[in-house]
């Protein structure tokens, strides 16, 4: 497999020659997924196929960027992202194509792919995770802690830490529960957010465990992999801040827990269309489903398709109720709800 660095875009021009060279047999893919499984998952689909991956690796802003910089001179056949707020934003910019495939409508539950349209859908997801509340319990009960809106109850100020409230992952699960609150109630919930922080968004998730861990926080949101990834660390103190903190999925008893995905989504001016489509069908078969979620601690995307993975069954996280509120619907919210953070001061 052909490996390409990000830090030029000058090679566009050249890339595209070569990988013009090979019309049938050959898929150009830009992914943001950085992980070893997925080496073997590639492989297995060139094995089975006969079909060549040509792969840039960088992260989903450098990839956007770069696609923007190509225009209709890109070679990218398919896009790889990490987040649903990265690949609503960059169909909102045009730079996908809508797809048709059966195999992925009967996969893929409607609420984990773009709102379908009569030329297709344009993204989905094939893999999840789930955003769960982390709690000091010498500080915290886990009664208070149960659903987000509790986030904002005065009786936990001085104690949230979360990362920048404008970062993607944020961004869905704010843009998830204004939908569910509406507008007035959404702003005022952010507000409180707000109110109870504990200093300023700083960091990233992993950044917020460890300060829950340490006492500077007495409760932070955080995605259900980078507690995954402490759990299973080989460093002791890693192990040490995960005994010290307890994980929530909020709203267990009304609308579910907030669940993001990593998806992929067919270049607008994708060359082997053919190729692509084949690909993204195969992301979402069980025997990739497994390197594609377990490959960074995630939970499948296709329906019926179990992950087998020690750390998310420790955490609780193996069986529980996700909000199904479908992300197309939540993307109209994206850029309301920054406005609302810049209202509130939500850093």
């Amino acid at each position: 497999m052909r490996r390409f660095a990000l830090s030029a875009i000058a090679l566009t021009t050249a890339l595209s020659s070569s990988w013009s060279l090979a019309q049938d047999k050959v898929l150009n893919l830009y992914s943001a997924r950085h992980y070893q499984t997925d080496e073997a998952l590639y492989n297995q689909f060139t094995e089975t196929t006969g079909i060549k991956i040509n792969r840039v690796d960088a992260d989903d802003a450098g990839i956007l960027a770069r696609l923007k910089a190509e225009g209709s001179a890109s070679p990218a056949d398919v896009i790889l992202l990490v987040d649903a707020a990265r690949l609503i934003s960059a169909d909102a910019q045009g730079l996908f194509k809508p797809m048709k495939s059966a195999k992925l409508d009967a996969a893929v539950p409607a609420q984990l792919r773009a709102s379908a349209t009569k030329d297709g859908v344009t993204w989905t997801g094939f893999s999840t995770r789930a955003r769960v509340i982390v709690y000091d319990p010498l500080r915290v009960k886990a009664a208070d802690v149960a659903t987000y809106e509790q986030l904002a109850d005065p009786k936990l100020k001085g104690m949230l830490c979360t990362r920048s409230g404008s970062h993607p992952y944020n961004l869905s699960l704010f843009a998830t529960t204004v939908e569910r609150l509406g507008d007035a109630k959404g702003e005022a919930w952010l507000k409180g957010m707000v109110d109870n922080m504990a200093r300023a968004p700083k960091g990233g998730d992993t950044d917020q465990v460890r300060a829950v861990a340490s006492g500077e926080c007495g409760v932070a949101i955080t995605n259900t992999y980078y507690v995954a990834r402490l759990m299973k660390s080989d460093k002791p103190e890693d192990r040490a801040v995960m005994d010290k903190v307890r994980v929530v999925f909020p709203n267990q008893s009304t609308t579910g827990t907030h669940v993001n995905i990593a998806g992929g989504a067919i270049a607008k001016h994708a060359k082997n269309m053919n190729n692509a489509v084949a690909f993204m069908e195969y992301l979402a078969s069980p025997f990739a489903q497994n390197y594609f979620a377990n490959g960074n601690n995630e939970y499948a995307a296709a329906k019926g398709v179990k992950i087998d993975n020690p750390a998310l069954k420790a955490i609780g996280g193996e069986s529980f109720k996700a909000d199904n509120i479908g992300l197309g619907i939540v993307a109209k919210n994206m850029t309301k709800v920054q406005q609302m953070l810049d209202r509130v001061g939500y850093k």
